[in-house]
């Protein structure tokens, strides 16, 4: 893999495979290129499923994918391959995977961190290929576009990170802050603990629950504070009952003086060109902030905002679905400024309602 993927005629298509397409991020990606004009679907890999039909793990892909799991072994050359692995295990396939495609994109945490000395501390292991992590470009395109054009290498953002920095970022960046910290508080559907059940996905333990997570030291927290332009950031998650999205609510004093109009002006200079960044603010109705629930499926992040007169509190939320804008979705796009197709391709299904 050397130079720059380089970008594709209007009437070509490029291939793509899919290492770790059994889980639930593996299953968005491919969900979403079946759709995708300009992508055939090459291989797709399962270690425990090999040689078994990939509806045989998403079931709502029938007549949709008639393509059997293989081994990552197996693989063949293609001109992308999206890496949706657990966490480590991508760092074992890197090097061979780089050998057969033109671009990778890793959905995992294995290479989000540009400082190799933050894993032990965040992750619990010294990095093993620490020179490999500058040269992988932070897959959000509304802060790395440019990077992303023509990259090679692109690591999918965390899903709470995604939310987050998104919230953030603009409060931070026009200087509206009054110092350089934020409290979040993060709230989390039970997809985003995988595909493999554990005690605390047990459906008769989660169902009706609303349980504390990680009240403290959540991983995503080194990406924030690596992206979003604060040097403190107070992250508490918590799991709830429902199956897909992630609601970030964020506090931040401001500046004496700051008004609402500072902050839309902010948001708007940030994402008022940005295709899947919506600014949520009605004065009534059901959704006049962000809520997950009618993002169910699609790439967009809601964000939306109040301010508090009385206390130079700012709140912040932030809302998407965990695995498309906090996953797949984000991938794809990324995937599309790789190979210079338009950045909207394949993503536009705007979600559920009811």
């Amino acid at each position: 893999m050397n130079g720059e993927t380089q970008p594709v005629a209007s009437d070509e298509k490029i291939t793509v495979s899919i290492a770790g397409g059994s889980g639930y991020a593996g299953g968005e990606v491919l969900r979403i290129l079946l759709g995708h004009p300009r992508v055939d679907v090459k291989q797709v890999t399962s270690e425990r499923l090999a040689g078994k039909y990939v509806t045989s793990a998403h079931p709502n892909l029938r007549k949709r994918c008639g393509l059997q799991f293989c081994s990552i072994n197996d693989l063949q050359p293609c001109d992308l391959i999206i890496m949706a692995l657990p966490h480590g295990e991508g760092l074992k396939h890197i090097e061979r995977l780089m050998t057969l495609a033109a671009g990778l994109i890793d959905l995992s945490a294995d290479f989000r961190l540009k400082d190799p000395s933050v894993y032990p501390r965040w992750y619990g292991f010294e990095h093993p290929l620490p020179d490999y992590l500058k040269r992988f470009v932070y897959g959000v395109p509304e802060l790395h576009r440019e990077e992303i054009r023509g990259a090679t290498l692109v690591c999918g953002a965390g899903c709470f990170a995604t939310a987050t920095i998104l919230a953030l970022r603009p409060i931070f960046k026009h200087g509206l802050a009054r110092d350089d910290a934020a409290i979040v508080d993060g709230k989390l559907a039970s997809s985003g603990g995988g595909r493999e059940p554990g005690i605390t996905s047990h459906h008769p333990e989660r169902s009706g629950g609303i349980r504390p997570h990680e009240p403290t030291m959540h991983r995503h927290t080194a990406e924030v504070v690596q992206e979003a332009g604060v040097n403190r950031v107070h992250l508490t998650t918590t799991s709830v009952d429902a199956v897909r999205g992630i609601l970030v609510t964020c506090h931040v004093f401001v500046r004496d003086g700051v008004t609402e109009k500072d902050v839309w002006r902010a948001y708007r200079q940030e994402y008022g060109e940005e295709p899947f960044v919506r600014i949520v603010k009605e004065r009534h109705g059901p959704y006049r902030y962000p809520d997950p629930r009618i993002l169910a499926g699609s790439n967009f992040c809601d964000i939306g905002f109040e301010l508090d007169p009385g206390s130079n509190r700012l709140v912040i939320m932030s809302a998407i679905d965990n695995l498309v804008k906090g996953a797949a979705g984000n991938g794809v796009q990324a995937m599309n400024l790789m190979f210079g197709f338009d950045e909207t391709e394949g993503l536009g299904f705007p979600g559920l309602h009811p």
